[in-house]
């Protein structure tokens, strides 16, 4: 099992940005520093919390700066945007990345988002198929392009010089583009549906119950055969929230201490479940009452925590829980206190891991 980050990130909406920013740039080049396989940024640009609005230009700064960790986006919400500029700019990043990149795309999630974009009432699952469909059209083939869809069209006709090179789009360094990654949050997810279809990279949110996680897998393998695909589940990319601390005691304290890291990760993330009445993919267990789901419900049941020792025992409860996967992707957190967490972190690289892939080497060798 590799072990990746995943950084909404989410950081205390009062703290100063430019400091928030700086951690999060040095938090990826310590996992870097560890052997984490990826680290996967998401994009947002209506809240305070979320802070990183382009995980393009963020992990552009952090390519020279890193050696071996792969960087991918966690997500490129395509409603957002023209096709033609995500596909020029994706195809940019990947040169200077050479490679080293995996190309989360989805539908967006963020409301202000949504409301700010002014597609809140567009049908963003849709859009996001259109977009993936041009940009993979544009990467393929040479100009003049006459590419009509539903919401977007893109069209180079009158200004294609081939012998100055206009209208010519810049293809990716990964050949025919890169990997395409899609996230999903929602039990039975229709995105994980699509993904599957396409052979796409499933990645399974951290904020949801592994009943719901269980049924990703489910859905993207049933999807994917269907469709002629691999279902290997070395390419599903699992979530979490993860604490390891010294004791089980000093992980349960710092885990559950008011208006620090992990509880005010999950209160934000609740107060957008709550007052967007979504609550439902969220519940704890699959017949739970939405209504009665609270903040510290999220903390405390969607928090891996504890010793090492206790770490690696819930992580393969995990396992036993949603069946097997090839990635672990571990949540960065608001660095409330950064030696410890930063230790956490290493924990989790040094001591953690190693003992997780010794028990399923075992077991896979049993059978």
């Amino acid at each position: 099992m590799q072990l990746a980050l995943f950084m909404m990130p989410v950081h205390d909406c009062n703290r100063d940005y430019h400091t928030t920013l700086m951690e999060d740039v040095e938090a990826v080049i310590h996992a870097d520093k560890l052997g984490y396989s990826e680290v996967w940024v998401g994009e947002h640009y209506a809240s305070a919390s979320e802070q990183i609005t382009s995980p393009l230009l963020f992990l552009s700064h952090l390519l020279p700066r890193t050696e071996q960790i792969v960087c991918a986006t966690g997500v490129i919400c395509l409603p957002q945007y023209h096709p033609a500029l995500t596909a020029g700019q994706i195809a940019m990043f990947d040169h200077l990345a050479k490679g080293r990149f995996i190309m989360g795309l989805g539908p967006g999630g963020l409301p202000p988002d949504f409301e700010l974009f002014d597609i809140m009432d567009k049908d963003r699952n849709a859009m996001m198929v259109e977009a993936i469909d041009m940009m993979i059209e544009i990467w393929a083939n040479d100009p003049p392009y006459r590419i009509k869809g539903e919401h977007w069209n893109v069209t180079t006709g009158d200004w294609v010089y081939d012998d100055i090179g206009l209208g010519r789009m810049c293809k990716p360094y990964q050949k025919p583009h890169p990997p395409i990654a899609i996230s999903a949050m929602s039990p039975s997810s229709g995105s994980i549906k699509f993904a599957g279809s396409r052979g796409y990279i499933p990645l399974s949110a951290n904020f949801i119950g592994t009943w719901s996680v269980k049924t990703h897998w489910e859905v993207y393998a049933e999807a994917a055969s269907k469709a002629g695909h691999p279902t290997d589940p070395e390419i599903w990319r699992v979530a979490r929230n993860i604490h390891v601390d010294e004791t089980d005691a000093a992980a349960e304290e710092f885990v559950k201490a008011l208006g620090q890291s992990t509880d005010w990760y999950f209160d934000y993330l609740y107060k957008i479940f709550e007052r967007a009445d979504m609550k439902t993919p969220f519940v704890i267990n699959q017949n739970d009452d939405p209504a009665e789901l609270t903040a510290r419900d999220l903390r405390d049941n969607y928090t891996i925590h504890g010793s090492p020792d206790t770490v690696v025992e819930k992580i393969m409860e995990l396992r036993e829980q949603v069946g097997h996967f090839g990635t672990l992707a571990a949540t960065a957190q608001d660095w409330t206190d950064k030696p410890r967490m930063k230790r956490s972190m290493e924990l989790l690289a040094k001591e953690v891991m190693p003992k997780v892939n010794s028990i399923i080497g075992s077991r896979d060798a049993a059978d």
